[in-house]
């Protein structure tokens, strides 16, 4: 009974949601509803989670209306055609990842990146969606050429009052009653207020304002979508940009609401749930879905424990369209935008992106270079830049990484960085060396330049080079050949070269390569405390001789 009384309640926020994101991708607004139906009740048989609840979602409404603006051209039947394909393709890629096991390319998309990914996002949502605020429509394909006709129409005096009324009322609401009383939907309140004020005073036609229009009547048939060879092409980008995004954002709030609910989900199978509510969507007259953070919490809290919630809501969905299409025919354009303007401003990340700024300020800029991709280039091309320089940032912290030359400290066992610890005495004759990161093809050589270098500035000839080797996890074999060479240019200069706690998997590695025979097993220690005592033993130099 709990399940279908949470169902019921949220039931009263897919309605207005679902149509809002439609209206905001610029698809009439009974597409949101098929969109919600299908997907609910496709994870309901698939999903892992227990009241994860799926469906439009405003993290993916620059993503899906930047692809079909352009493509439908004003056509709207293409248009739903477009969303259908991209929803098919986006939901297709994920179950290929999925069946890959590919739950962990999400690790892709780092705190940074997706803090300017949603900031992003959140602006081009509610910037896409001021001028229906205001009683008026646009048309432009970038953010700043919404905002400057939004501008220019606002001071030519196109905005109609009685519109803008509606919508700033549903949004004060919705936002007030989010902050006083969370567990009363303001969305409820706002929409079913606003058709009420519409229908008693007949707005639509005393005052000019745009409605929603009677739905029509029945359930979303099946449906292939019909494009062109060239709009399949064009949609393969957007489809991946869409599977990456929306299992990143479905993936952490799946995990969320596992772990307060003390059960576990399976990242690839989630992978295969979302391909298969997508792809469902596509056939069924839809578009691409996500999980939703706003309806999952709403569930949540009404007392969902199966996803026989997610069907509840379905189930009385297709009753609205079967029976009362009617229903929400007066509803002003103005309120469901304010409904997706309250979800943007929801997905805002303003205090993760200071707490970057205080603690790292490369990850601050990455964030803020995503952004600026997502609002001034375009949401794809701003996820995959951003992708791009935080795989390039990896790369570039693995090719210069930490190392240190190590001496003793009195009172502190084991070898310490002499950088940080300039007391550190330093055994004559032994440069201990430790390298902070795998080595390979882009650091090879900069390990070996370290190394000589350490050489160079000892305080003594030395006689043995040890590499510290615990943190080197892999050497590939451009990496092999570079220590292979650097073992000659040692030997050349009398200099032995030995590596400590090198572990087994690396090791097993330079057996492969026969690098571990030509460098001599005996220079392989467990530890560097038996490669020291190994040092002094065979070259005879005493504890006094370096300890005093």
């Amino acid at each position: 009974m709990q399940d279908i009384g949470a169902g019921l309640a949220l039931t009263a926020i897919l309605i207005p949601a679902g149509m809002g994101y439609a209206e905001a991708t610029n698809l009439s607004a009974i597409y949101g509803l098929y969109a919600t139906i299908i997907p609910l009740i496709a994870y309901a048989i698939f999903g892992p989670s227990r009241i994860l609840v799926l469906g439009p979602d405003s993290a993916l409404i620059p993503l899906i209306s930047a692809t079909v603006i352009p493509l439908a051209n004003g056509d709207p039947i293409k248009a739903i055609a477009i969303a259908g394909m991209l929803a098919i393709l986006s939901g297709g890629m994920c179950i290929i990842a999925g069946i890959a096991r590919f739950g962990f390319v999400t690790d892709l998309i780092s705190k940074p990146i997706r803090y300017g990914y949603l900031n992003g996002i959140a602006l081009s949502v509610i910037i896409s969606q001021l001028p229906k605020i205001f009683g008026f429509s646009i048309s432009a394909n970038s953010m700043g050429a919404e905002l400057s006709a939004f501008i220019q129409n606002v001071h030519d005096g196109k905005t109609n009052y009685t519109a803008f009324a509606i919508g700033a009322a549903c949004l004060f609401v919705i936002l007030v009653l989010k902050h006083i009383a969370p567990k009363i939907s303001g969305v409820l309140i706002a929409v079913v207020g606003a058709t009420i004020i519409s229908s008693l005073f007949d707005l639509s036609h005393q005052a000019g304002i745009s409605v929603i229009g009677v739905l029509p009547q029945g359930l979303p048939t099946l449906q292939i979508p019909n494009i062109t060879p060239l709009d399949f092409q064009t949609l393969l980008s957007s489809g991946l940009a869409i599977a990456l995004v929306s299992f990143a954002d479905m993936s952490l709030l799946s995990r969320t609401f596992a772990i307060r609910g003390g059960y576990k989900v399976e990242r690839n199978q989630e992978l295969i749930a979302l391909g298969i509510a997508n792809i469902a969507a596509g056939l069924f007259q839809g578009f691409s879905v996500s999980s939703s953070a706003s309806r999952t919490p709403v569930a949540e809290a009404a007392g969902a424990k199966t996803q026989i919630t997610g069907i509840v809501g379905a189930i009385c969905i297709a009753i609205v369209l079967l029976f009362a299409p009617m229903l929400l025919q007066n509803l002003p354009q103005s309120a469901l935008s304010a409904v997706v303007i309250s979800a943007g401003i929801a997905i805002f990340e303003i205090s993760g992106t200071l707490r970057l700024y205080k603690l790292r300020r490369f990850e601050f800029a990455l964030s803020i270079v995503c952004f600026a991709g997502v609002a001034f280039l375009g949401v794809i091309q701003g996820i995959f830049i951003a992708v791009g320089l935080a795989l390039l940032a990896f790369v570039w912290s693995a090719w210069r990484p930490h190392y240190a030359v190590l001496g003793r400290v009195d009172g502190i066992k084991g070898y310490h960085d002499v950088s940080r610890h300039p007391e550190a005495r330093r055994i004559p004759g032994l440069v201990i060396f430790r390298w902070d990161a795998p080595l390979f093809f882009a650091n090879a050589e900069t390990f070996c330049e370290h190394v000589m270098q350490a050489v160079v500035t000892a305080p003594t000839i030395t006689n043995w080079v040890l590499v510290a080797a615990e943190p080197v996890t892999d050497i590939d074999l451009t990496a092999a050949d570079a220590i292979a060479e650097l073992d000659k240019t040692l030997c050349q200069a009398g200099i032995e070269l030995c590596f400590a706690e090198m572990k087994g998997p690396t090791k097993d590695r330079l057996k492969r390569y026969g690098l571990f025979n030509t460098l001599g097993k005996e220079n392989f220690f467990p530890t560097i405390g038996q490669a020291v005592d190994a040092y002094l033993e065979i070259n005879q130099v005493e504890w006094k001789d370096w300890d005093e």
